[in-house]
């Protein structure tokens, strides 16, 4: 739960949690204050507030970088193996088809390359470096646990406790 008080504000709810920590769950909560629900965690990591993206974006690397993704669901029912056109970028923080004036993006700058038929181009090896799991783990992989808890203010040790137990 992160930067929720679950346990004050959704207290219905939150027996569904508690009887899911008798039967062996595990409840981390993130926030950075120390709440009610926090007080009932397995495991509690302050933060800072606005820093959640950074935190899970280090946890996406984790996943990443462990393989702890189940291959192939992923390569099967999501859009990783799909392939992106080659006029997708990222730099200097922006995605191709940013438009300074309008602040807005163009998005067909991020569409899949398509095969003769139309059909979006796929590489189930997820080994093709612009499909969308490559790209993903690119984007991802400055996400480095001492950075993230920079950012977020985190304890390292609590940040790797967190991702190990999610990822488990």
């Amino acid at each position: 739960i992160m930067g929720s008080n679950a346990a004050e504000n959704h207290p219905i709810s939150f027996k569904y949690v508690t009887e899911a920590q008798q039967k062996g769950a595990k409840l981390i909560s993130v926030d950075p204050r120390f709440t009610r629900t926090s007080s009932r965690a397995d495991i509690y990591a302050p933060m800072r507030s606005g820093t959640d993206i950074a935190i899970l974006g280090g946890m996406i690397k984790y996943i990443i970088d462990n393989k702890l993704y189940n291959r192939e669901y992923v390569a099967a029912y999501t859009n990783a193996a799909f392939i992106v056109g080659k006029a997708f970028k990222f730099k200097d923080g922006l995605f191709s088809g940013y438009n300074k004036k309008t602040k807005k993006y163009d998005k067909s700058k991020w569409a899949f390359e398509m095969d003769a038929k139309g059909v979006p181009k796929m590489d189930r090896s997820l080994k093709h470096p612009r499909c969308v799991f490559q790209l993903l783990k690119k984007h991802f992989s400055r996400y480095k646990i001492d950075l993230v808890a920079e950012i977020s203010g985190t304890p390292k040790a609590d940040l790797l406790k967190i991702y190990e137990t999610y990822g488990a």
